[in-house]
């Protein structure tokens, strides 16, 4: 059981030739926490950034919240998550700038397990095309789990929401109700729509975002990874600045602390990033603590 995880990386020196100026840095932290009425955490996070001295650094950011009786919800957030990290290995490993970019994922796998050290990173316009890609296949991992396993597994699944950021741009993934929000200006957004009963309704207008929070089909979503052999991804794009900050979180968060200026209070109240996460889950917790808490913040560093 993964209760916290905690991780911050800000190693970037050095300029950057091409651009005459200090790369993109990025600064994260990764925490979950079970909550008060739950003793099994279905959640699971994972952080992971690429700094050099020259290039802007790199980053994948992982929330998924795992659903279904009987450890089911455990093992099918495990499985996204660690099919994910495995489709996306690539993005970690240093460029090799000699190389070109027409490598399959098999291959791209292939050379990582042959050991190579060099191993070209695909052009950013191809991303957005490859996350789709790689949360198919955790959708297939979690579907196939399910299938072979129908007594213990029997309506299991996961919520997703990721990003990839590189430099300047985040591409965003999400699937379910957990989110990513943007921090900018001390103003809280949420870039990723909630594939939610009740988000439907609160958008076309027949129940206020309040009432959503007491709605008897709070909770109920009609997308998530596993439940089908195919899933539709929603992937968004944002521009990042210098002092931008993503948060991601499962609805353990965003359904206990509901005002945003409290939240955002939190984050810049906090003196480090790390304290900022555990703040937010002691607040989700303060208000009841109802499910499993899941936060990932990731701050940009730029010039």
């Amino acid at each position: 059981m993964e209760n916290s995880l905690t991780k911050t990386v800000t190693l970037a020196v050095g300029v950057d030739p091409r651009r005459g100026k200090m790369p993109f840095r990025l600064e994260a932290v990764a925490r979950t926490d079970p909550g008060k009425e739950r003793k099994l955490n279905e959640d699971r996070v994972f952080q992971q950034v690429l700094q050099s001295s020259d290039e802007d650094a790199i980053g994948l950011f992982i929330v998924a919240d795992g659903m279904g009786g009987h450890l089911a919800g455990e093992v099918a957030s495990h499985w996204a998550v660690e099919t994910l990290k495995r489709e996306l290995a690539d993005l970690f490993v240093p460029r090799d700038p000699r190389a070109t970019w027409n490598l399959s994922g098999a291959e791209w796998r292939a050379l990582l397990a042959e050991g190579n050290k060099q191993i070209p990173r695909p052009p950013l316009r191809m991303t957005e095309r490859r996350i789709r890609a790689a949360v198919e296949k955790a959708n297939a991992a979690v579907h196939e789990y399910a299938r072979h396993r129908p007594t213990e597994a029997m309506g299991s699944g996961s919520t997703l929401t990721m990003a990839v950021v590189e430099g300047p741009l985040a591409l965003i993934a999400n699937v379910g109700d957990s989110r990513t929000y943007l921090l900018r200006d001390h103003q809280l957004q949420q870039i990723t729509i909630d594939h939610s009963v009740v988000a439907g309704l609160v958008a076309s207008g027949r129940i206020t975002l309040e009432e959503s929070y007491n709605h008897p089909q709070t909770g109920l979503i009609y997308r998530c990874l596993g439940y089908m052999p195919t899933v539709e991804v929603d992937v968004f794009r944002q521009e990042l600045q210098d002092g931008d900050m993503l948060l991601l979180c499962t609805d353990g968060l965003w359904e206990m602390v509901r005002d945003p200026r409290r939240m955002v209070s939190i984050i810049e109240e906090s003196p480090t990033l790390d304290l900022a996460a555990q703040q937010l889950v002691d607040a989700a917790n303060a208000a009841g603590g109802k499910d499993n808490i899941s936060v990932v913040l990731v701050r940009v560093i730029g010039t």
